[in-house]
């Protein structure tokens, strides 16, 4: 997997081309090669466990080519968690695109691209779902700010294929999904048994499909109209 995302270019540097490449080409794959090292180490040693000079030595690189890009350990692993949770977006925005027109089709597809990006490598499940918990307040607030991403998509979806409007309680129930498929995941990720993907998949889809179904028929039955 080649690393790549926000900010991936590194910095601009000006100079000649070194075997027909570019310096700004070459601080880009340096740092690359950086953040796939530190996917490595952070997902299985764990970021407490990691230092810079085995990033570098897994990248193949010197440390003077980690600070070229990182000032130190905590910028990087906000990089690569950067990173890997875009990818996650775009798996899960492109499935939604593809998938067909009815909710359950959406649900099924979205959570089967959100839960496959993380289970087809561990190691992007260990950095995403664990190793950034309580690093940092910043990276608090990234985590934070993944999430909820997570569930505006979930309220988009819904609000999308609903013929009324949602209530502002949806909101509330949609944040505790998300959170049952982040802790479930967590769950997968620290239990050796690793239970079938497609597993969590089903039961995380007929879990939101219980609960539309109940958001749907206590709409139906209330003489008042959505809050």
């Amino acid at each position: 997997m080649t690393l790549s995302g926000p900010g991936a270019s590194g910095p601009k540097l000006a100079g000649r081309k070194y075997s027909g490449i570019a310096p700004e080409e070459r601080v880009r794959q340096r740092r690359a090669a950086i953040l796939e090292s530190a996917l490595e180490q952070f997902g299985t040693s764990g970021y407490a466990f990691a230092s810079i000079k085995q990033i570098c030595r897994g990248a193949g690189v010197t440390e003077r080519y980690f600070y070229e890009s990182f000032p130190n350990k905590e910028v990087c692993l906000a990089a690569l968690y950067d990173t890997l949770s875009e990818a996650m977006r775009a798996a899960t925005a492109a499935a939604l695109s593809q998938a067909g027109p009815d909710l359950d089709a959406l649900t099924a597809a979205g959570l089967r691209a959100f839960i496959r990006y993380l289970t087809d490598d561990p190691r992007r499940a260990r950095v995403v779902l664990i190793e950034v918990v309580g690093v940092s307040p910043d990276m608090e607030q990234r985590r934070h700010r993944v999430l909820r991403d997570f569930v505006d998509t979930v309220l988009a979806t819904w609000a999308a294929k609903s013929t009324r409007a949602l209530a502002r309680s949806e909101r509330l129930t949609a944040t505790a999904l998300v959170g049952g498929v982040n802790h479930l995941l967590v769950d997968w990720l620290m239990d050796g048994r690793r239970d079938d993907p497609a597993d969590l998949v089903a039961v995380c889809v007929d879990l939101f499909a219980a609960t539309r179904a109940q958001w749907d028929t206590a709409a139906a039955s209330s003489p008042y109209p959505s809050d």
